[in-house]
């Protein structure tokens, strides 16, 4: 299909996370700390890619975006290093099934970085849509348990696999461990040998703080994206939270609230929208 231009701004949280879960997801899926808006996945399903098509995720997690393809009626494959989201993929796809689902999908274990050299060749040039959003903090959020006891913290990590892309040090590191945006590289351009010609990377991300710092993801894989060859089709912006007419109203997490009230972090500053950069396979 030809490239088409959406909105520059997507209101994809009308509900909350967890509504948009509730009996399409299982509710093991919540164990994951960082997954894509449904909502979100499917706005980039159904704006880049016709019923029948083929979408991949490289790095799919629990499959918000296999789920909603299959939903949407096309063929879905999902690639994933731990065999936890793994079997909760997959688990999530049957799921759909039973749901009516029209279209089709699969999971496999393995690492993305091997896309084209080994790990799905065989579909190589037959790829229509990428969708995918890469891990990028060995820590988060996660859940959180209170009571009387103090706040306990739990699933706030994607694995303790060194070889995870959220666990790569930012510089090479020690007995040649890769850069993260070393290993980014070599997944988007493995994403590039998959694609058809003028077949489309959409990959979202929002900038995070390190060390008190704001660190740039979007802007950061909106380079390696065009260093592997890939043109930039359109960048847009994901709401994350919610729309009262004009008005814009945050839905932090309960970390979030705890550091603002402390006053660790101005309230202007909390991260409100999720970059959505889409990139083209040259024709």
């Amino acid at each position: 299909m030809s490239a088409r231009r959406s909105r520059s701004v997507w209101p994809v949280a009308p509900q909350t996370a967890r509504a948009q879960r509730r009996g399409r997801y299982l509710p093991a899926s919540t164990a994951h700390p960082a997954k894509m808006l449904p909502a979100l996945a499917r706005a980039a399903i159904a704006t880049y890619s016709n019923a029948g098509q083929l979408v991949l995720d490289p790095m799919c997690g629990t499959g918000t975006t296999l789920v909603e393809a299959v939903h949407l009626g096309r063929q879905a494959i999902g690639v994933e290093l731990e065999p936890r989201w793994v079997a909760l993929a997959a688990a999530n796809l049957t799921l759909a099934r039973e749901q009516g689902a029209t279209g089709r999908g699969l999971v496999i274990r393995g690492d993305a970085r091997l896309l084209g050299r080994g790990l799905l060749d065989e579909l190589a040039g037959r790829i229509n849509l990428i969708v995918t959003s890469p891990p990028y903090g060995s820590s988060l959020h996660g859940q959180v348990r209170t009571g009387p006891a103090p706040i306990e913290q739990y699933d706030n990590r994607y694995s303790h696999n060194r070889q995870n892309l959220a666990e790569l040090p930012q510089r090479p590191g020690r007995r040649g461990r890769p850069a993260f945006a070393a290993a980014l590289t070599e997944i988007l351009a493995g994403c590039r040998r998959l694609l058809a010609p003028g077949g489309l990377v959409v990959v979202t991300a929002r900038p995070y703080r390190r060390g008190g710092g704001l660190v740039d993801l979007p802007g950061q894989l909106e380079q390696l994206g065009l260093d592997t060859g890939l043109e930039l089709h359109e960048r847009l912006v994901a709401l994350l939270c919610r729309l009262r007419g004009a008005q814009l109203v945050p839905r932090p997490s309960f970390f979030q609230m705890q550091q603002q009230r402390s006053g660790a972090i101005p309230r202007m500053l909390l991260i409100a929208h999720e970059d959505v950069l889409v990139f083209r396979k040259p024709a």
